[in-house]
């Protein structure tokens, strides 16, 4: 009896072995490859963009970054294009519908038709939502949410036409579940989600791939480009230390590897962290039972008061907490990805 349940067992066993090397087969052979691809990423020239950059340029992509500071866009391009990429910058800002539209025009009669659109201009809002204004969510609605809804109806047609293209909308984890003292971004990022997920039903009939990334915290650097409200020192050394943390965030290039390959791969959506795979899992099964937590959590946060209403940039709150060896790894990360 014994030698006949091992027998069902290693059966069992090497048929599941041999589901996952095809499966593993499978999905090298159908791997989207970027060699040669337009690709064009907003908000390319510092941060999480840069580095998928630097990746992508490694596979061979061909490059156009965009973003509204000429000189970020200079340095990444001399950067790119010293280590041999294919690079073109252009100056856009996303949340302006003409700047998109003729971007993306230069674009096509420059390098060609996109075959790969990036959505990954971003703004932080930190600090109590009663210090919020109606400013600080239009800047992160029309950034979040028109800005991508702008640039995919731009690229859309010539997709279309040529029966394919990719796009990769960089939302987070606050997309899935609304984190307290960041309101307008994930309100904001919420939407995004939702935007992505009706794409990728509605064009898959174009042979149009659509991915959605919700990445926990990452070690870009960017949180010095960040505003922060209320008691904004505070606010600014929290985000900061929960961005170093090894035990919060990956590396910017962890995250950009396993986003990348998730969209190589035509994947509907990828999460990255433990925290932030747990935080959807807990959330999936009991959105009550989150938002609970983070009531609980919100009641140690930094309350109001402090500069109330008005904003300060990240760079312009440090204090000796946040410029400690705590939060080293951002700092370097910050060098690393032109956010200084």
């Amino acid at each position: 009896m014994k030698t006949s349940e091992n027998k069902k067992l290693w059966w069992l066993a090497a048929g599941a072995g041999a589901l996952l090397a095809a499966r593993a087969v499978y999905r090298n052979l159908t791997a989207y490859n970027f060699s040669g691809k337009v690709v064009l990423i907003t908000g390319g020239s510092r941060g999480l963009g840069l580095v998928m950059a630097r990746q992508l340029a490694a596979e061979g992509a061909r490059l156009v970054l965009c973003s509204r500071d000429e000189t970020e866009l200079e340095n990444a391009r001399l950067e790119l294009a010293g280590n041999g990429a294919e690079v073109l910058v252009m100056k856009c800002d996303v949340t302006v519908q003409q700047q998109v539209n003729d971007t993306i025009a230069n674009v096509q009669n420059e390098f060609g038709p996109i075959d790969v659109l990036i959505n990954n201009a971003g703004v932080i809002h930190a600090g109590p939502v009663t210090e919020m204004t109606v400013q600080d969510f239009e800047e992160a609605i029309n950034t979040h949410y028109w800005g991508p809804v702008y640039t995919t109806l731009a690229v859309l047609p010539t997709m279309k036409a040529r029966k394919e293209g990719r796009i990769l909308n960089i939302s987070s984890i606050g997309g899935k579940i609304s984190v307290p003292h960041l309101v307008p971004y994930s309100a904001s990022k919420f939407a995004l989600v939702g935007l992505s997920e009706g794409l990728r039903a509605e064009l898959d009939q174009y042979n149009i791939c659509v991915t959605t990334a919700t990445p926990g915290l990452m070690r870009t650097g960017s949180p010095r480009h960040a505003f922060v409200k209320g008691q904004y020192e505070k606010e600014y050394a929290l985000f900061k230390l929960m961005d170093s943390s090894p035990l919060t965030s990956n590396s910017a290039e962890a995250t950009a590897s396993s986003i990348l390959n998730a969209l190589r791969h035509g994947e509907a959506e990828v999460t990255t962290t433990f925290p932030a795979i747990f935080g959807e899992f807990v959330h999936g099964i009991s959105p009550a039972l989150m938002t609970s937590v983070f009531a609980l959590v919100n009641k140690f946060l930094p309350g109001e008061g402090g500069i109330g209403k008005r904003r300060a940039k990240g760079a312009e709150s440090e204090s000796k907490l946040s410029m400690s060896w705590l939060t080293e790894r951002t700092q370097q990360a910050a060098i690393r990805n032109n956010e200084l």
